[in-house]
């Protein structure tokens, strides 16, 4: 196959295995894929996915898409010793579906630029079943000119695509959406504590401020699929790493100075939570916490 009909995936965790799998599905194309752990590239050989090596996927690939569990693991790929910024050649794009710092991307989309390669970022917001379903939200940093070019691979995997502005922009969309869901799930929380000692049933609470003007997305799904059922399973969107994505947005309401107490607050609570020894389960574990369970 020519390098026109193979495309490169980097990472194939949690959110990353479901969406390659969509995108060998329904792209048409020959898949070149890389992550440490040889389990998940074992289930995806019946795609027809291919285990590769960075070197291999860089070599023959002109599109490559990284799914990482962090912007700092994203830019130790990159500046690596035979790394990205190593392999790269010109004409590339390289798509970073990891939840990464914006400062992060844009110094490396700079590097990548100085060799002629194009870096987007494209973090996917929504659930794994999301992933599986190929019906995530994706927040795209780029041209519009490369945002065409790429939609109709994103879209294998994506039901809503925006193009955010510059590269940059769609973390900077990512990491807020973030920040406005941990600082609801908090308010959520709090209203089901105080609720239920004020004698009211949390099933009763939560149906009514559905119906009023506190309805929300977190509310119907963090709220009553978790918070209310008191169900954080692991192998979910972990305290851990919900409180990475929150320092991303304290560190970007810093550089352009605004307070973000809110915020500041989950990341309190974020904390309790993992000294409580619960950083591994899905994040609205907190309203344990809130509600003086832990």
């Amino acid at each position: 196959m020519t390098t026109e009909n193979k495309l490169g995936f980097i990472g194939l965790g949690v959110m990353g295995e479901p969406m390659c799998r969509n995108l060998a599905r329904k792209s048409g194309r020959q898949i070149l894929a890389s992550d440490l752990d040889p389990t998940p590239l074992a289930r995806l050989r019946a795609e027809g996915v291919q285990s590769a090596t960075l070197e291999e996927i860089l070599r023959a690939c002109d599109t490559v898409f990284l799914s990482l569990p962090s912007g700092e693991i994203v830019e130790r790929l990159c500046r690596q010793p035979q790394g990205l910024l190593a392999l790269a050649r010109s004409g590339q794009t390289i798509i970073d579906l990891s939840t990464s710092p914006v400062s992060t991307t844009r110094e490396l989309a700079r590097d990548f630029a100085a060799l002629g390669v194009n870096f987007m970022d494209a973090p996917v917001a929504r659930t794994r079943a999301a992933a599986e379903a190929g019906t995530l939200a994706v927040m795209v940093g780029g041209t519009p000119e490369d945002f065409a070019r790429v939609q109709p691979l994103i879209a294998t995997f994506a039901s809503d695509i925006a193009l955010c502005g510059p590269v940059g922009c769609g973390q900077v969309l990512k990491i807020l959406n973030n920040m406005v869901l941990f600082e609801t799930v908090v308010a959520i929380s709090e209203a089901k504590a105080i609720g239920v000692r004020a004698g009211v049933d949390a099933g009763v609470l939560f149906e009514t401020l559905s119906k009023g003007s506190a309805d929300s997305f977190a509310l119907r799904n963090h709220g009553m699929k978790a918070v209310l059922p008191e169900s954080f399973p692991e192998r979910t969107f972990s305290v851990r790493y919900a409180r990475k994505d929150l320092l991303y947005a304290l560190e970007l309401a810093q550089e352009h100075g605004v307070p973000a107490k809110g915020a500041q607050l989950v990341g309190q609570w974020f904390d309790q939570a993992i000294e409580a020894g619960v950083g591994d389960q899905y994040h609205p574990v907190i309203s344990e916490l809130i509600a003086g369970k832990h």
